[in-house]
């Protein structure tokens, strides 16, 4: 027999019927999966409720592989941009070869508060988008340039920045 869906997540499936976007519940499970055309990079959601802790977890993804060389400055320059973040936090799935930005809250009720849910998404992609560029210099530097890259002041770059959704994209 299978397990029926949470009210969280199908709270959740509702936040996101309700703003136009497709999801999918994986059976069996508080999952709900997504995917989001960004302005720098596609963007796969899991969307996962923990209905015991009355949490909600959403991780964006996006494919990106890391040559050997690059990889520590890669991490350094995810850790220095989770230092710049008030929610969520960047990794990078070695096995998988995925870019991986993560946002939690913990709420009061059954039923997710819709508002709190839409940030989350939005935070989860823009976060996760915003990163990309970055992530793609280091990658295309050569190896003997990589001790002279700058990755704080990379990071402080805005030219490279997705335009601000309502002003210009909706995801």
């Amino acid at each position: 027999m299978k397990r029926p869906h949470s009210r969280q997540i199908l709270s959740v499936e509702e936040v996101f019927g309700k703003n136009g976007w497709h999801g999918e519940l994986v059976e069996g499970r508080d999952v709900l999966r997504a995917g989001f055309e960004a302005h720098h990079t596609r963007v796969d959601l899991v969307v996962q409720a923990f209905p015991e802790l009355n949490a909600l977890s959403i991780v964006g993804e996006s494919m990106m592989f890391i040559a050997e060389p690059q990889m520590p400055a890669v991490l350094e320059l995810l850790m220095r941009g989770n230092k710049q973040l008030t929610l969520g936090s960047f990794e990078y799935d070695m096995d998988r070869e995925m870019l991986v930005f993560r946002v939690t809250n913990l709420f009061e009720r059954e039923r997710y508060d819709a508002d709190i849910v839409v940030s989350m998404v939005h935070c989860a992609i823009a976060e996760l988008d915003r990163i990309v560029p970055y992530v793609s210099v280091v990658r295309g530097t050569a190896v003997d340039l990589l001790p002279d890259l700058d990755l704080e002041r990379l990071l402080e770059r805005d030219d490279m920045l997705p335009p601000v959704p309502g002003e210009e994209e909706e995801y």
